[in-house]
């Protein structure tokens, strides 16, 4: 598929080459992969696009990243911040957002 994109392929027919992958319509591949209406899978579906993508039984019911513990002074943080957060009208929930984004240290490119 990689060789299709270097070639200019739209996405859509990406997606619908992968679907055929894994042996789904590209409507249920849509589906699956839509963030605004998503779509359980089966346990037999996740095993398909396990086999079909090489990756070995039960991959997709394990995390795939290692989520950070929260500390207790992380919780803590969250905690008060919830508190202050739902305090607030509209101008103080946009303020305390942009308070945080101030602060948010952001990856250098």
């Amino acid at each position: 598929m990689a060789e299709h994109a270097a070639l200019g392929a739209e996405p859509l027919g990406l997606a619908a080459e992968f679907a055929k992958k894994l042996q789904v319509s590209a409507s249920m591949w849509s589906q699956i992969k839509s963030a605004r209406t998503p779509r359980n899978i089966s346990d037999n579906l996740a095993r398909q696009i396990e086999t079909a993508c090489g990756k070995p039984p039960l991959w997709l019911d394990a995390p795939q990243h290692d989520e950070p513990t929260a500390d207790p002074g992380e919780e803590r943080f969250i905690e008060l911040a919830r508190l202050a957060y739902r305090s607030q009208n509209a101008r103080g929930k946009r303020a305390l957002r942009t308070l945080v984004l101030e602060n948010t240290a952001r990856p250098q490119d």
